[in-house]
């Protein structure tokens, strides 16, 4: 059973100091964790691994002779990668015998820290690198083309430190990338999130709430997908539901199931887009998620496994 870091691991915010005792792996792991995390997140698909990973890497700076490493923000980067890219090779075989669509473990909240001002292209990449559609998309590269292409595309690391992570040439790395940008430049649109996006969701909640059918359809882009993950302990579509209608159809039956059952749905930004958590008895039992685009929800995206769910809990800052 995977657990969550308790006491002993990196350091958080809350532990943000001016002085770390000369420590330069202490002041290093404080001030980029949030990266860490975020590129872990992004490359193993799960935010409890992905903390797992970063508690290793920490441990092993802690035992690491400090005084032969020039630069410990990039090691501690190398480090997250290599232990990333283990892991996404190993979880391989448990990807193809999933039960039913697998989507990544949802996290709330947007990119935290995104840089803004000089690079808005930059900020938009980054945010839009944490949505379910583009992490969908990474799913279609090999572990490797994963791990460069996240590495020099997304979080800009020089093609010389991402060699010394996945063990190839730099000139090997530059064409992984290359290779992997156009498979992913393919099937990827890149934007921020539309102004009207919380609204249209708005009124699809409203819709679905007063059985408004017609509203729910005019709300849906006509090849509107809704892609569910509930693993092989909840009910979920075990492929993904595509068309307005079905898409219509499966919503409403699904807030009428719900209607019998004292829950509660909030309004929340679940990996960087607007959608929704609803709560039963305490404890998160779904999350959805809209993708806008041009003023009508295109894709949905549902997690009802509830050992994805438990990630909801971390929350500590990610870029």
């Amino acid at each position: 059973m995977r657990s969550r870091p308790h006491s002993g691991v990196p350091p958080t915010d809350s532990d943000r100091t001016d002085d770390h005792g000369g420590d330069p792996f202490l002041a290093a792991m404080v001030a980029e964790r949030p990266l860490l995390v975020g590129l872990a997140y992004r490359i193993t698909g799960s935010r409890v691994e992905a903390e797992d990973i970063v508690q290793e890497a920490w441990l092993r700076a802690r035992g690491a002779d400090g005084s032969a490493i020039d630069n410990p923000a990039a090691w501690l980067t190398r480090v997250v990668a290599r232990l990333a890219l283990d892991h996404l090779r190993s979880a391989q075989h448990r990807r193809e015998s999933y039960v039913g669509p697998w989507l990544p473990e949802p996290v709330l909240g947007t990119v935290i820290n995104a840089p803004t001002g000089e690079d808005p292209a930059g900020a938009t990449e980054l945010a839009e690198s944490v949505t379910f559609g583009f992490l969908r998309l990474l799913e279609t590269l090999a572990p490797l083309e994963r791990v460069v292409f996240l590495m020099s595309d997304v979080f800009d690391v020089p093609f010389v430190e991402i060699s010394r992570a996945v063990d190839r040439s730099p000139e090997a790395c530059r064409q992984i990338s290359s290779r992997a940008r156009r498979r992913i430049r393919d099937g990827a649109t890149r934007h921020q999130v539309p102004d009207d996006a919380d609204s249209v969701v708005g009124e699809l909640l409203e819709a679905l709430t007063a059985g408004d059918v017609d509203r729910v359809l005019s709300l849906l882009a006509e090849d509107a997908v809704l892609v569910s993950d509930g693993g092989s302990q909840a009910y979920a579509a075990r492929r993904p539901v595509v068309g307005r209608e079905r898409v219509a159809r499966f919503l409403v039956n699904m807030t009428r199931r719900f209607a019998s059952m004292d829950v509660t749905i909030e309004s929340a930004v679940v990996n960087g887009e607007p959608g929704v958590v609803v709560t039963l008895a305490g404890s998160r039992v779904v999350t959805l998620t809209a993708h806008v685009d041009d003023g009508a929800i295109a894709a949905l995206y549902s997690v009802v496994n509830p050992d994805k769910l438990a990630a909801l809990d971390i929350a500590d800052p990610m870029i």
